[in-house]
Parts: structure tokens; sequence; C-alpha cells
């Protein structure tokens, strides 16, 4: 199996580095704000990229500069992407960032190292400079590794100030929203516990609606609202279903730890064309459909140099279906569950979207379900000898041996 391709192209606000494995391709833009610009998956785009900044080339449209950019909203530069911010987000004093804009963090240039490992893998490190408001400096590290349909982004925030800060790290995904329909798709979280599962955050003309999709699994579909909500509840999953395919996020929760945002460790954030500029969010003017998929890590209180981390992995898939769960190995569509009550033997059915090729195996009775290839969805409905009604549905994933 070959290694992850490494290409560099451009210098400054306009460096591109790309890694692709044949099948997921990243490219990075170190020089704003040290974000992805582009994650793809068998040639479909998953982020969204503002058109009147980028070209399809991820280049400046003609006329525009880019680079760090300060003040309110009205004047940012968004491009798109997936970037990180500090939490929670105010301008009430030093203890909120006050962006976005923000000319270290969010716009300004990041330094980049790419390492390639004996196993093929990719790792690129993208770190910020240090911000004199927040008292941080922010490092992103991206790792692609062969034959997998997902990437791992591990996250630090580092305090360089000489004073204690406190600070969550806010992972911010930009997903075009254009073409969805409110029936199916969207955003998909778990939760967990008694609730309550969601809390208003931001309406900017309207709160988002949320939906419950099955047991443990909620839904914020594609609807005409600017604002934001929360999920206070959220179990560490989550997964954006669009005409691209599916993109799951997972990353660890902390039941015990104190989250910004009245406690949210995920939020979605939603964005529609407006008539006039909404004033109360500082002249933010959406002109695009955009829906923003975000893990929070908690607040952690920061010494002079301590650092708090988070990381996510991504997971990418070509199937449109609803999304019941995520897991290290894939994400599932279907729960494993016995369907055609009375039939001999029972046959167990479900289905899973693989990050890598392998084996789907019923865990009690060791019977191969069906084989699975890297972000291709697969529907099993399987004979299990042996087994009956009470039997548990449990099913591995087994991966194919290099």
């Amino acid at each position: 199996m070959s290694g992850v391709e490494v290409r560099r192209e451009g210098a400054g606000a306009h460096e591109r580095i790309v890694l692709d494995n044949g099948a997921v391709r990243l490219t990075a833009a170190p020089g704003l704000g040290g974000r992805l610009l582009s994650v793809r998956f068998g040639g479909r785009e998953h982020l969204y990229r503002n058109p009147r900044l980028l070209d399809a080339d991820l280049r400046p449209v003609e006329g525009v500069e880019l680079g760090p950019v300060d003040g309110p909203m009205s004047v940012w530069n968004n491009v798109g992407g997936d970037k990180t911010w500090p939490a929670p987000q105010g301008w009430d004093g030093p203890g909120q960032w006050a962006g976005p804009p923000d000319p270290v963090l969010d716009s300004g240039a990041y330094t980049a190292e790419t390492v390639t490992a004996p196993d093929g893998s990719a790792v690129l490190t993208l770190t910020s400079g240090d911000d004199p408001r927040s008292g941080l400096r922010l490092r992103r590290r991206i790792t692609l590794e062969p034959g997998t349909a997902g990437f791992r982004l591990d996250l630090e925030a580092a305090n360089t100030s000489g004073t204690a800060r406190r600070w969550a790290l806010w992972n911010v995904t930009q997903i075009d929203g254009s073409g969805a329909g409110p029936d199916a798709g969207g955003v998909f979280v778990g939760v967990g516990g008694p609730g309550p599962h969601t809390v208003p955050l931001v309406a900017g003309n309207g709160n988002p609606e949320v939906l419950g999709h099955a047991p443990g699994v909620l839904r914020v579909p594609a609807q005409d609202v600017v604002g934001k909500v929360g999920f206070p509840t959220a179990t560490g999953w989550l997964a954006h279903v669009g005409a691209a395919g599916t993109l799951t996020q997972r990353f660890a929760v902390h039941g015990e730890a104190e989250y910004p945002d009245s406690g949210s460790r995920a939020e979605v954030w939603l964005e529609a064309p407006v008539e006039r500029p909404l004033e109360h969010l500082g002249g933010l003017c959406p002109v695009d459909r955009v829906t923003e998929v975000e893990a929070l890590g908690p607040l952690t209180d920061l010494a002079p140099g301590a650092a708090t981390a988070l990381t996510i992995a991504f997971g990418l898939g070509t199937g449109t279906g609803p999304v019941a769960g995520v897991t290290p190995d894939g994400f599932w569509g279907e729960v494993p569950h016995w369907a055609g009550p009375g039939t001999s033997p029972a046959r167990l059915a479900g289905t899973f979207t693989a990050l890598r090729a392998g084996s789907l195996v019923h865990r009690a009775s060791g019977t191969e379900l069906a084989r699975a290839l890297p972000g291709e969805p697969v529907r099993f409905d399987a004979p299990v000898p042996g087994a009956g009604a009470d039997t548990p549905t449990d099913v591995d994933f087994a991966p194919e041996q290099r």
C-alpha cells in the first residue's frame, strides 16, 4: 500500500498543503488561520468554501487580499473550512474570545511542519502565533493514514502569557448547507442521560429546530434560520449528512467537567441568507447556506505554560442515509437487529460504513456478516446459526491485515 502524498504549493497567505491517500484529500492553508480549506472523499467536497473569496482551486479570487483581519463581525473574511477557536465567545471581557474576526488565531499565519511516518502516514502540524488577547498559542496536528476513509485532528491550546487563563478548545467545521432539504440529512448528534439535551444559544433571526431521530440521537435538519443550539448531554459523536455524503466526528467528553455555553459539549450553528444585516450580531449578513458542526473541550484553568488538548477523529462515507451511532471503526446507519421474527435460523440485519477495509462479525457466534470497503456503506441481512431473538446483537469490526 502506497503512502500518503504530501504537496506544498504557493507561499504566505496563498500557501496550500495537500495530504492525499488516494481516497481522502485534505488541503490546509497555514497563512489563513491554519485551517483546513478542503476535505474531499472520492472527489466530493465536504467543507464550505466562500466563492466570493476563494476560487475552485482554493486561491483568492481576483481583487481579494486575504490576511489578518480585526474589527466587528461585519468585516470578517469567512473563507470557510475547518478551524479552531477558544471558547467561550463574547465581547464582555478578557475571559471571552472577541471573535471572529481575530488577527492571530482565526486569520493570522500559522507555521507548518510535515512529517511522513514509516507506515506511510503523513502528519501536518500547524501552529499559531502567540495571541496577546487570549494568551494562547494554538496547535492543530492533522494525521492521514493510507487506506483510510478518515483522519485525526489533535488540538492543543497553550497559555503563553504570564497570568492564569481559563479557556476551552472549540473546533468549528463549516459545511455547505445548500441543496439540503428538511426531510433528510442534516446534523445528527448523540446524546445521553436525562437531559435537557439542548439549550438555545444564539437567535439571529430564530432558533434552530431540533428533532428526535432515534433513542439517544437528535437531528438538526436544514432550515431557513440563522442561529445556534448547544447540546449539554452530547456523548461525543456528531455526523453531518448532505449531498456530498457523510462526515462524522468522534471526541471524548468529560461528564463531570464544566463546559462553556451553558454546558455545551457540542454545538450546531446554521446560516441562511438574510435581507439585511443582523445588527445584534455585529452586522453579520449571511448570503450563503452554511452549517457549522462544532466540538468543544471542557473549560480548563491554565497556569502560565500549561495546555489543554482535544482530539477529534473524522470519518467519511459516500452514503446519504441517517446516522445512528459512530464508533472508532466507522458509523452505523442502521444498528444491528434481528430481522424477520420467527425465521430459522435468525437473521441479523444492519448498515455500517467502515473507515478501513475489513469484515463485520457477530460477536456471540463468530459469524461473518459482510465485507466492508473504506467509506462505502454495507447492509447485511445474514442468517446466524444457533441464534435466537434473545441472542445479543453485538457486531465487531475486524480490519483487513495489511
